[in-house]
């Protein structure tokens, strides 16, 4: 069974794959009582077992909220890579050549996806709400952050080109809608915070990660959420992967001699924060700084250089986590 939510539309796209053709394809309202009606269709279809099923879906952000708590809450196995759904990325890439495109033809294609990789997919399960309440509090304090630049930068650019009696009024209409931006910040910031104290898992978790130089406090929490508290992804070379700063060979013969770099298909939140730690922990001075400035000698890239750094914090923070403990600088591991 594999539905597809559609992007910014109250509908979704069911086929139902039994391995050799489509049986079923439908079209539903995109609410609770639409989808148990669809449901109820699919389980009516000959020799349907709900033990031998799969709910594989493209991942549509808000849009597959009610489908999946409604499949979730009936006991409808829902499927997906590393406990996320799938990416419409990876379930076109899988498709080989395709031509045309519609709802109803990517439903099919993701149920013949589902079907291919079913041995290699994991039951999704939900975050914790207290994990859902963190992500949703943590993109509306990325809003604010943005809406107040959107205001603040342009005035702070102008004031030396444009006459200053001017710049006093613009400064002036502006003020009210910026310090209500900031208030808003701070109250989101606060509430981060109630949450994080509030949860003995969560505060353990960011005490560990922040005890390392270079992790800060919106780097922590970005993690926390994007690896779902690192039950999703623990592992630090699939952790650089996903943040897109693992890198990788690109050459085949002696035709393709491509260099090695980055893959552009990852999650760019996280690998620009990333980049962010790197460049500050190099500022201070200690082994990361020490570390930059003998590779930079020995005429290393810049950039290969910080992203090894990148990668340093990240086998860092897998590290903690691990072993459950905050970062020390002068751990030594005990050999058996």
């Amino acid at each position: 069974m594999f539905p597809k939510p559609r992007h910014g539309a109250p509908r979704l796209d069911w086929a139902v794959f039994d391995g050799n053709r489509i049986i079923l394809q439908v079209q539903s309202e995109n609410s609770e009582l639409a989808i148990k009606t669809t449901v109820k269709l699919i389980k009516a279809l000959p020799g349907f077992e709900v033990a031998q099923s799969v709910c594989c879906i493209e991942q549509t952000g808000i849009y597959c909220a009610h489908l999946l708590s409604t499949l979730y809450k009936i006991h409808l196995p829902i499927c997906g890579a590393a406990r996320r759904l799938e990416s419409s990325l990876q379930i076109k890439k899988a498709g080989g050549l395709q031509r045309g495109k519609s709802d109803a033809i990517d439903s099919v294609r993701i149920a013949e996806y589902g079907y291919r990789f079913r041995d290699k997919m994991r039951l999704w399960q939900p975050p914790r709400r207290v994990v859902q309440q963190f992500g949703a509090l943590s993109v509306l304090r990325q809003r604010l952050i943005l809406m107040r630049q959107q205001l603040q930068q342009p005035l702070t650019e102008q004031k030396d080109f444009v006459d200053s009696a001017l710049q006093k009024q613009l400064i002036k209409t502006c003020q009210a809608s910026l310090k209500a931006l900031t208030a808003d910040l701070e109250k989101a910031d606060e509430q981060i915070d109630e949450l994080i104290q509030n949860d003995p898992r969560l505060k353990e978790l960011f005490d560990w990660v922040t005890s390392i130089p270079g992790v800060g406090t919106t780097t922590a929490t970005e993690l926390l959420i994007a690896t779902d508290e690192f039950k999703s992804i623990d592992d630090p070379k699939k952790l650089a992967c996903h943040a897109g700063v693992a890198p990788f060979e690109h050459r085949s013969g002696s035709s393709i001699r491509g260099r090695t770099s980055v893959s552009r298909h990852a999650h760019k939140r996280l690998k620009s924060l990333f980049h962010l730690g790197a460049m500050s922990a190099i500022r201070v001075r200690g082994e990361m700084q020490d570390y930059y400035n003998r590779k930079l000698a020995e005429g290393k890239n810049r950039m290969v250089v910080i992203n090894a750094i990148r990668n340093k914090l990240i086998h860092r923070i897998c590290s903690v986590v691990r072993r459950g403990q905050k970062y020390d600088k002068n751990y030594l591991p005990i050999l058996v």
